[in-house]
């Protein structure tokens, strides 16, 4: 398999911001081709990071990327929903810094998993592949009231409505089986106008659903934020709505937290201009009292 390379977004500002020079101890809970987790290694040379990936083809990159660095790496398969559990049998039970970045990478986007519009093999979007829910499960047999709810909620999809009735509709005359076939039938119901192509947000719901993903990022905060040390720091890297709700409220609520980042920070015009899946990032930053 063949993938193009993936650049992670707002580098400078996780180096800068995110990072201390006392830090010892990093943890990259979404560690991917080891882009993030690379400039950090190279940055700070007292640094050792333990990466973590659901994606066992992009923990495969990571660990051809990060291999310079030897044993200032440790890299595991697993969720970061059991972040608690995967670190402590590491025998890790504080952090000085992690770093969640919850965009879908261009291993993800170019792998035939049903990610992209134009992919013509069976829907899946597993992110990790051993699991056994998939969007053709999910695009096949969720009824009209359940596949609603997903597409209005998970994508904010305001012709959830109509999307949901175009699939059980077509699904009349069998499986809708390829992300193409799903994408062309959005494209039918909303027209194509606008900069974002018709099917993003019912993809982004379906991905969302499949992977459980907002459940995982709650899990998966909340152990990071017990395990952080006193003055460690978390970052959270967003690129939707849903995501960046659940990372502000948790920061303001937690009275264990100062939130550093009043305002997300965002990626420049520079950034956008060189790499525009950027575009969308946005980085909260909070620090353990």
């Amino acid at each position: 398999m063949i993938a193009l390379a993936h650049t992670p977004v707002l580098v400078r500002e996780v180096i800068e911001q995110l990072i201390s020079e006392k830090f010892r101890i990093f943890i990259d809970a979404t560690v991917g081709g080891g882009g993030h987790a690379f400039s950090i290694l190279k940055h700070y040379e007292n640094i050792k990071i333990f990466g973590l990936d659901v994606d066992g083809f992009a923990l495969d990159i990571a660990k051809k990327t990060l291999e310079p660095f030897g044993e200032r790496v440790l890299l595991k398969k697993g969720n970061f929903r059991n972040l608690k559990r995967l670190l402590n049998e590491e025998g890790v039970y504080t952090f000085d810094g992690i770093l969640f970045d919850l965009g879908v990478s261009m291993y993800q986007l170019t792998g035939k998993r049903g990610f992209s519009f134009n992919d013509d093999t069976d829907l899946d979007m597993r992110m990790d592949i051993t699991q056994n829910k998939t969007a053709l499960d999910v695009v096949n047999n969720y009824d009209f009231k359940a596949l609603k709810k997903i597409i209005r909620d998970y994508g904010e999809e305001y012709r959830a409505d109509a999307i949901a009735r175009a699939i059980i509709n077509r699904r009349k005359k069998g499986d809708i089986r390829t992300a193409l076939e799903l994408a062309d039938l959005i494209v039918r119901v909303k027209g194509k106008k606008g900069r974002l192509h018709p099917a993003t947000k019912t993809f982004q719901a379906i991905r969302i659903e499949v992977n459980n993903e907002l459940e995982n990022l709650t899990k998966g905060l909340k152990d990071a934020i017990d395990m952080c040390a006193t003055k460690g720091r978390i970052g959270v890297i967003s690129f939707h709505s849903l995501e960046d709700r659940i990372v502000k409220n948790m920061f303001r609520s937690d009275e264990r937290l100062n939130v550093i980042t009043k305002k997300p920070i965002v990626p420049t015009k520079e950034e956008i201009d060189q790499n525009p899946a950027s575009r969308s990032a946005k980085l909260r930053i909070a620090e353990k009292k």
